[in-house]
């Protein structure tokens, strides 16, 4: 089967490679020249152009886009409709909002095109060796390209959530469950790092993450960000967002639905732009470790 990305950047690119071992003809696309000689290095086939990479695809086109939510989504959409057959689909795999997304849906289903919201998750190392991933959009066209979701996936990590926009928004509210289990370890070793022990980062999260109760992937990446900087010394405690928990706020709020602890998360973020704090340089590495986001020196 055939498939064709649109976006290159670090999930983007690790996808293809996910695509390209599971014996998909990958035809890849980004506007940086570099990515494209990068991915082209990988024996994937590229196209130049959006209209190039169109040509390529042949049968009942399936496109996946990877670029960073808001309106690059809709120019990328706008510069592929001319070039897609009736029943062609367009999967965006990226963070876009989810009200975005069945905006889109009903736009495309006007242009006879199909369209599926794609929540992505697992960080980087998931859209290489196996991510999650959560789809809205229509059954049959779920249907059509189930086995490419499945593909991609971890055992049991894919799930057809519903509706158009449900994929996103589930992956929303999935962020918003992050924040809350990222600032709860971030601020308990910010309570060991006060404490009067001599408490060994590291070591303490290897441990917590061996038959304890709060054991998982957050506190595995905990253990290899103080691996590569015991007392995360060289970073500030700068923590970004890719402004998905603020959406899941926002919609508790519209919806009457208390969540104080992804309030306070979200909260926590911003106060992190004010003063370095040590439980911001846990959250700011541990988005490094999954995600590749970029941390701020010292």
């Amino acid at each position: 089967m055939q498939i064709g990305i649109i976006g290159l950047g670090k999930m983007g690119f690790n996808l293809a490679l996910n695509f390209k071992r599971n014996g998909y003809e990958v035809i890849a696309n980004d506007v940086n020249t570099d990515f494209i000689q990068n991915i082209a290095a990988e024996n994937i086939k590229i196209a130049r152009s959006i209209q190039d990479l169109c040509l390529q695809l042949t049968k009942r086109k399936v496109i996946w886009l990877m670029v960073p939510a808001g309106k690059i989504v809709d120019d990328v959409i706008e510069s592929l409709i001319p070039f897609l057959n009736p029943h062609d689909i367009i999967i965006d795999g990226g963070n876009s909002n989810y009200k975005d997304s069945k905006k889109r849906y009903n736009y495309l289903k006007t242009k006879s095109l199909d369209f599926l919201d794609c929540g992505t998750s697992g960080g980087t190392s998931g859209a290489l060796k196996g991510a999650c991933t959560m789809v809205g959009g229509d059954d049959e066209v779920f249907k059509y390209v189930e086995k490419v979701f499945k593909d991609i996936s971890v055992v049991d990590g894919y799930l057809h959530t519903g509706e158009a926009g449900s994929g996103h928004f589930t992956k929303m509210v999935h962020n918003g469950i992050e924040y809350g289990m990222m600032q709860s370890i971030a601020e308990g070793f910010e309570v060991f790092e006060h404490s009067e022990f001599n408490i060994d980062f590291q070591k303490t999260a290897k441990m917590l993450n061996h038959g304890s109760v709060v054991r998982g992937w957050l506190m595995e990446l905990t253990e290899n960000a103080f691996s590569k900087d015991p007392n995360l010394d060289t970073i500030k405690g700068i923590m970004h967002s890719s402004g998905e928990g603020k959406w899941t706020l926002e919609t508790a709020l519209d919806l009457g639905v208390p969540t104080p602890v992804i309030a306070m998360s979200v909260m926590m973020r911003y106060r992190s732009q004010m003063t370095d704090t040590f439980s911001g340089k846990v959250v700011a590495a541990l988005r490094n470790e999954f995600g590749g986001h970029a941390v701020e020196k010292k």
